[in-house]
């Protein structure tokens, strides 16, 4: 038996959290094609007979503007430190090899096995993709570099077998029934977070946050008159936090619709977790420069109020 924790890290949009979704066979982690969708480290676990692995699904790696992207960033470099290996991911559309290249400077001091994963296959020309892996290979000395494709699946039982394959002997580190570190409540303020960023596209900046004010699970699980159980009724009131009055109006939309379509999609994804109706009631509620301090951080719940 092999385990051992392996840090997912690249820079934002390269796929990690479609890799981690894909690799655990839940929905962890929400997908957004704009960049720093992850904000906090994700933890994912996949069992299995010959190993256990706990992938943290870490912030892309960018340069930080405020104090919201400078705590993602430090999220994503604590991932070095605790994790005995390091997967380096790469979109094969749009490589980036110069900023590749520097940002890895950030992690070569750790001297930790790394695999680099160049996903996005599926949507590259075959014969164009050795000359990249190539060019790739001169960047570090990479323990491997395996193409793959976190959409459609291609290549990533090549990947399991070569991080087992570096993973250190151990028994597992987690019962074998654990998937994720996030509870249902956090994932149900992904799950809003993700369709408000989705439907609401451009218009709408990275500064937006959720919170679950109310979660109650009282009814989740109901019994008929012969004792047996029925899907029963959880109830979430959430609130959604934007910087500035325009965007509260943007997320509302014309009479409500757009919050509505949020709420309905969000409650489709919520009913599959949790395997119950939902009653999902939103706000949108504004507080100006959230993103920009430390102490806005603490009331979106990012960092501890310690």
């Amino acid at each position: 038996m092999r385990s051992g924790f392996a840090a997912l890290i690249g820079q934002p949009n390269v796929g990690k959290s479609t890799l981690l979704n894909r690799l655990v066979g839940e929905k962890i982690s929400i997908v957004s094609r704009r960049a720093q969708t992850t904000r906090n480290r994700i933890l994912g676990v996949v069992t299995r007979k010959e190993a256990q692995i706990a992938f943290w699904d870490t912030p892309g790696i960018h340069q930080p503007s405020n104090a919201l992207t400078r705590y993602m960033l430090k999220l994503a470099l604590r991932s070095f430190e605790e994790s005995e290996l390091i997967v380096w991911m790469v979109d094969a559309t749009n490589p980036s090899l110069a900023k590749t290249k520097q940002m890895l400077s950030r992690m070569q001091a750790a001297s930790k096995p790394t695999l680099l994963l160049m996903n996005k296959t599926d949507l590259v020309a075959k014969p164009s993709l050795l000359p990249l892996m190539d060019e790739c290979s001169k960047l570090h000395a990479f323990a491997g570099i395996i193409p793959v494709s976190a959409l459609t699946g291609d290549g990533i039982e090549e990947f399991w077998k070569a991080l087992v394959a570096l993973c250190p002997e151990g028994e597992a580190l987690f019962p074998e029934d654990t998937f994720a570190n996030q509870t249902e409540l956090q994932l149900a303020e992904e799950f809003i977070r993700e369709q408000t960023l989705r439907l609401c596209r451009q218009e709408i900046p990275y500064s937006t946050a959720v919170r679950v004010e109310h979660f109650d699970e009282s009814n989740r699980v109901l019994s008929d008159t012969r004792g047996k159980n029925t899907q029963g009724l959880v109830r979430i009131e959430a609130s959604i936090y934007v910087e500035r009055e325009g965007q509260k109006a943007i997320v509302i939309g014309k009479q409500g619709q757009m919050l509505k379509k949020i709420g309905t999609a969000a409650r489709l994804s919520m009913e599959r977790m949790l395997n119950a109706r939902v009653y999902l009631g939103l706000r949108v509620k504004v507080e100006p420069r959230w993103s920009n301090s430390v102490e806005g951080l603490k009331r979106m719940g990012y960092v501890s109020g310690e």
